[in-house]
């Protein structure tokens, strides 16, 4: 049996009611490597993640050949069983749906998301038999090949609100008659609900963790078998940029107003060591801002500066800019025109006082 193979299998038997495997999203091979490190027992692609890393709108348009070798780097990268988002199957009919699936097991992934939104002036979700259709082609593509592959069908209804539980139910089943292995129903939120698509679907259930829905603990009592995480950086409102009428996707919403620090780092905690000279004032935060990019934590230390209280730790995304750092010998940077020397803004905070924080503004 081959190492693929027995990842398909292995990612396969994580799929445990009540125990439910938890999916953290990467979207390039450095963020799975992140992922990997944090001890998760498989990794998941975003397609949002994925098309905004490659300059591309979320929504089905990004092409097949750039998706599949983002998928193929990424499996590269983590030595663990990886699922990708392949939304609709970035084809138009069920044997491109097909042909895309055979190439992402190519590139080693061991499971696919295939959602049944549609992007166009018609209805949200695509007609249960086409649907089924591309289901079918990604299954044969799968046997073909030889691989179990866990093929997770996505249903929008709730994203989109073109149904409720009913029709949630009756896509279910269609879709496993159809080959599928998993279901996946992006934003239910309600316990209650979510306890009845459990007893209902005879299947592993798939949700999402984040604002308004319950904890993974709530979740798992549920019965819930997996999870994905949504974090802040890739929460996600409104409509594709392009247009369309995706499920409230293409807007993204800032990760944060201002860099956090921790107590021991803020100015108020570094003030009278930073008067006293005894240890260097930190590099200071110039232009930190949130852009529509996945995001990053970046500690920046200057020369001579060995005491952890004295870096700055900020959330900035990939677009950003980064902090200005000491000059050598630490010499703090040359004040902006007719503004205050950042250092001394360090260390007396806003004037008239206030959340010394605010002095990053």
């Amino acid at each position: 049996m081959s190492e693929h193979h027995t990842r398909a299998e292995l990612f396969r038997s994580l799929h445990t009611p009540g125990s439910p495997l938890v999916l953290v999203n990467a979207w390039d091979a450095a963020s799975a490597r992140v992922v990997a490190a944090a001890g998760v027992r498989a990794v998941a692609t975003t397609s949002a993640g994925v098309a905004w890393s490659l300059g591309a709108p979320d929504g089905d348009l990004l092409g097949r050949d750039a998706a599949v070798d983002l998928v193929r780097r990424i499996t590269a990268a983590a030595a663990l069983p990886v699922t990708a988002d392949i939304e609709s199957g970035y084809g138009e009919t069920p044997a491109e749906v097909g042909v895309t699936t055979r190439a992402v097991l190519d590139a080693g992934a061991v499971g696919v998301n295939i959602e049944d939104a549609q992007r166009t002036d018609g209805p949200p979700l695509r007609d249960v038999p086409d649907q089924c259709a591309r289901i079918g082609a990604a299954r044969g593509a799968a046997d073909a090949a030889g691989l179990p592959l866990f093929v997770n069908a996505r249903i929008d209804t709730f994203l989109s609100g073109a149904g409720g539980v009913d029709e949630t139910l009756a896509r279910a089943t269609a879709y496993l008659a159809a080959g599928a292995d998993g279901i996946f129903v992006p934003g239910v939120v309600d316990p209650v609900t979510i306890r009845a698509l459990v007893q209902a679907v005879p299947a592993p259930l798939n949700v999402l963790a984040g604002p308004g829905a319950p904890a993974v603990g709530e979740l798992a009592r549920l019965g819930v078998a997996r999870v994905s995480l949504v974090d802040r950086a890739s929460r996600v409102r409104g409509r594709p940029p392009g247009g369309g009428r995706g499920p409230r996707h293409g807007h993204v919403r800032r990760a944060g107003r201002r860099p956090r620090l921790r107590h021991a780092q803020r100015p108020h905690a570094l003030n009278g060591r930073a008067r006293s000279g005894s240890e260097p004032a930190p590099p200071v935060m110039h232009g930190a801002r949130e852009d529509s990019g996945p995001a990053a934590s970046v500690e920046v230390a200057g020369p001579g500066s060995p005491a952890p209280s004295a870096v700055a730790h900020a959330r900035v995304t990939a677009a950003g800019r980064c902090p200005a750092a000491p000059r050598p010998g630490g010499t703090p940077p040359a004040p902006r025109p007719g503004g205050t020397p950042p250092a001394a803004r360090w260390r007396r905070g806003p004037p008239g006082g206030g959340d010394p924080r605010s002095a990053w503004s």
